[in-house]
């Protein structure tokens, strides 16, 4: 029996029992689906994280020096009373950085941890919660803040602990409105400052805006908060392949400074924003530990319907299997015309799922905060997964059609 005569009787089976196709294509089309939009759900935010997250949080060709790591979460109880008995990250240490740096685009010293949340008030309007960043002007070179008004914090603002500040796109939008930013007085920790500039919109994502700061010179943050428990010194490359030797030049003159033996370990972190994509990875880790579980009760849910369905098929067409044998048919190809049903099913299922999983990725992008990225290797996954579950399935009513006796089955009403 040649083999789009195979195709083709599958395809007129599939075409003439609708209801039973129905049934058999939900059950495989649900796993792919799911399998599809949840791998790019995580796929974006990864995609996400790398591209946005961490070059807002640390900046673009940027690495940062600090008392505590960016990766504290799989840390034990030893290794993080080590972290804490770290000295702190301060402005000798930024000073050794310079001089090991003299290329360095930008050095910035940063208040930090804790970081205070206070409230903004302006006349009778007020802003909870806003994180207020005492910082050095070199921190918004770093950060490759643009400004939408205003100026950026200078070296004389620190120099003379000015009370001046520089906010967020969202705190001069939800704080002053239409009103002119620039040259109002907020208060800050119940202290007066002068608005100088507003930082443009970077945007939001998963609802977290980067756009709700206040940034003040170090000198006057330490007036109104007092000295934090460290500091983080951020240093910017003119471009990314400097970042590796220049941490290496660190990382030694931070070690002479501190004088650190050879046998001792550092007692600072110098990290860059692979770190915090790192930590990120680890955590979706888990998600993709969990989806082939999840994916594959489905699958075998699905698989066990078409099994079923296809078991049906071959009580159902007893006497045509029957008469295919009596004019000829060999069990082999018998065989082949169940299996190249069952694939063709499961086929279809896994397309299905695909565009299903698109459309529901797609969907999640578009009305909520959650990045969907769809990868080649999903898609592959996903449409292998429909097939393989079609063949491994459909072995076992495809053989048991094919070894039917053809004088029985034909006197099968």
């Amino acid at each position: 029996m040649r083999t789009q005569d195979i195709l083709g009787t599958a395809t007129d089976q599939i075409v003439s029992n609708k209801l039973r196709s129905f049934f058999t294509l939900v059950g495989i089309s649900v796993s792919v689906a799911f399998l599809v939009a949840v791998v790019a759900i995580i796929q974006g935010m990864n995609a996400y994280v790398k591209e946005n997250i961490a070059g807002a949080v640390i900046g673009a060709n940027s690495f940062q020096v600090r008392r505590t790591p960016l990766t504290v979460g799989p840390f034990d109880d030893e290794a993080w009373k080590r972290v804490q008995r770290r000295p702190r990250v301060d402005d000798r240490d930024a000073a050794t950085v310079r001089v090991a740096l003299p290329d360095a685009e930008a050095i910035a010293v940063t208040s930090g941890w804790p970081t205070p949340l206070s409230d903004i008030v302006w006349r009778n309007q007020s802003i909870g919660d806003v994180p207020v960043f005492g910082v050095t002007p070199e921190y918004q070179v770093v950060q490759d803040y643009k400004f939408e008004s205003g100026r950026p914090l200078s070296a004389v603002d620190i120099e003379q602990r000015r009370a001046v500040a520089v906010i967020g796109h969202d705190i001069a939008e939800n704080l002053l409105g239409t009103v002119n930013p620039i040259g109002q007085e907020v208060r800050i920790a119940g202290e007066r400052f002068e608005v100088v500039g507003v930082v443009a919109a970077k945007g939001r994502v998963l609802g977290q805006s980067f756009d709700a700061f206040t940034l003040i010179p170090t000198t006057r943050f330490e007036m109104v908060y007092g000295r934090r428990l460290t500091a983080t010194i951020s240093v910017k490359m003119a471009d990314a392949n400097d970042i590796a030797p220049a941490m290496e030049r660190v990382v030694e003159a931070l070690r002479i400074s501190r004088r650190l033996r050879p046998a001792q370990e550092n007692d600072f972190s110098v990290e860059t924003s692979d770190a915090l994509v790192a930590f990120w990875k680890n955590l979706t880790r888990v998600l993709f530990s969990v989806i082939p579980a999840v994916v594959g009760v489905g699958v075998v849910v699905g698989g066990i319907v078409i099994m079923n369905i296809m078991l049906m098929a071959v009580n159902q067409r007893t006497r045509e299997i029957g008469i295919r044998k009596a004019v000829g048919a060999r069990s082999n190809d018998v065989e082949r015309q169940f299996l190249a049903e069952a694939t063709m099913l499961s086929a279809l299922g896994g397309l299905f799922g695909v565009l299903i999983g698109w459309g529901l990725a797609f969907t999640v992008a578009t009305f909520s905060p959650l990045p969907a990225r769809i990868t080649a290797w999903s898609v592959v996954l996903a449409l292998a997964l429909g097939a393989g579950v079609g063949v491994l399935f459909g072995v076992y009513p495809a053989r048991r059609a094919a070894r039917l006796d053809p004088i029985a089955a034909m006197r099968q009403e």
